[in-house]
């Protein structure tokens, strides 16, 4: 009798030792991801750049960041002037907030020029003065069509800029700034779209790829193999491997049982 209940409790543990390893191996196996918001779209880690201006600057370095003082140099008068002029409480609020951001965006941008010895200029290029005057010369009706068109047209030619120096950049500190302004150059664009306003035909259209068909990054055949393959067993994805293990542990879970059941 008590050999028959000592079976039982070992049949059953060891059912339950099995169940628990059997959900662990059918279990979905997630990558890890970055730090995600609340609609589950990744949100770049806030540490791991740093600001020591260490690296070899290129031209397009220097490019960059004279560019990004540019853009404030207009920018901020031109939110101020939305404030003032515009009757429509979103372009209101889109003016105040663009001239917000690029204060902060501009002290980054000093920052960082002063770290490097880079000399920034002082006033907008011809272009950015004529933007600023149309809008000056703008009334009420006009110019939100102009404030918007004008700023959504020049962060979109911007941000491919951003990109390139971002992923090419040797600098940390030139580094540093890329990923910030990126993150206000996106932030611009979605608050200047939200207008509801803006002319998205009359943007520039992209250039066409070098190599049509294939997209702008290559995609090596042998990188997608191996993403859906077990990692160690080439041709063999680990769905297989898990119901292979799942069927060995059912099997030897039977084979334990009748073992008890016989003594």
């Amino acid at each position: 009798m008590l050999t028959t209940r000592t079976s039982r409790r070992t049949t059953r543990w060891l059912v339950g030792i099995s169940a628990a390893v059997l959900t662990v191996l059918i279990a979905p196996v997630a990558p890890a991801q970055a730090a995600a918001g609340g609609d589950g779209v990744p949100v770049p880690p806030k540490t791991g750049l740093t600001n020591k201006g260490v690296g070899a600057i290129s031209d397009a370095d220097k490019d960059f960041v004279i560019k990004v003082r540019l853009a404030g140099l207009w920018e901020i008068p031109a939110g101020n002037m939305a404030q003032e002029k515009s009757n429509d409480p979103k372009v209101v609020a889109i003016g105040k907030a663009i001239a917000a951001q690029h204060v902060t965006l501009d002290n980054l941008d000093r920052a960082a020029a002063k770290k490097l010895g880079i000399d920034l200029p002082n006033e907008p290029n011809s272009d950015q003065k004529f933007w600023l005057q149309e809008m000056r010369e703008a009334n009420a009706t006009t110019f939100d069509q102009i404030f918007v068109d004008r700023l959504r047209a020049a962060h979109g030619k911007i941000f491919p800029a951003i990109a390139t120096i971002r992923g090419t950049t040797r600098n940390d500190a030139v580094r540093k700034l890329a990923q910030e302004t990126n993150q206000f150059v996106l932030t611009h664009i979605t608050l200047l779209e939200s207008s509801g306003i803006v002319d998205y035909a009359s943007l520039p259209t992209a250039p066409a790829p070098a190599a049509a068909g294939k997209g702008p990054v290559p995609v090596d055949g042998q990188m997608l193999a191996a993403a859906s393959s077990s990692g160690g067993i080439p041709g063999v994805s680990t769905t297989v491997i898990l119901l292979v293990l799942a069927a060995a542990l059912v099997a030897g879970v039977i084979t334990s049982m009748r073992i008890f059941r016989a003594r």
